[in-house]
C-alpha cells in the first residue's frame, strides 16, 4: 500500500487520494476526469468510476429485460398449466425480481466502496476487467 500523502495534491488543490476516493460519486468522477489535468492517479479512479457506472447501468437495463421476458414466459406457462401453477409462477417471479432489484445494486455498491477505500488509501486498486480499460484510456 502507498503512503497517501506521498501521492501528494491533485491540480485541484486537493489531496489525491482523496479526490481519488469521492471520484466513485458518479458524477464527482466525470467531473474531475474532465478537469484534472496532472495526477495520473485521480484520472484513473475516475475513469474507473465512470466506467463501472456505465457497466451497472447497462447490466441492470439488461437484467431488467430478462426479467419483464422471464416474468411473461412464466405467467404465460403458468395460465396454461392452471391456477396452482400460477400461484408458484407468480413466487418464482417475485423471487427473481428481488434478487435481481436488491442483490445486483447491493454489489454494485459494495464494489464502489471497496475502490473508493483503496483510492483512499493511495492505492491503485484496478476493479476487474474495467481497470485496465482504464489504465489504457488515462495512459494514452
Amino acid at each position: 500500500m502507498q503512503n497517501p500523502s506521498s501521492i501528494g495534491k491533485s491540480s485541484t488543490g486537493m489531496e489525491a487520494n482523496i479526490a481519488a476516493a469521492i471520484s466513485y460519486i458518479w458524477i464527482v468522477g466525470l467531473i474531475f476526469f474532465i478537469i484534472e489535468k496532472e495526477s495520473k492517479f485521480v484520472r484513473f479512479h475516475a475513469m474507473q468510476s465512470i466506467l463501472y457506472g456505465v457497466l451497472w447501468t447497462v447490466l441492470m437495463i439488461v437484467l431488467m429485460i430478462v426479467n419483464v421476458i422471464i416474468g411473461i414466459m412464466v405467467t404465460a406457462g403458468a395460465g396454461a398449466a392452471g391456477e396452482a401453477a400460477g400461484g408458484i409462477a407468480s413466487l418464482v417471479v417475485s423471487l427473481i425480481s428481488l434478487l435481481i432489484w436488491l442483490l445486483v445494486p447491493l454489489i454494485a455498491f459494495l464494489g464502489l466502496i471497496l475502490a473508493a477505500v483503496k483510492a483512499y488509501q493511495g492505492q491503485m486498486f484496478k476493479l476487474p476487467i474495467i481497470g485496465k480499460i482504464a489504465e489504457n484510456i488515462v495512459n494514452k
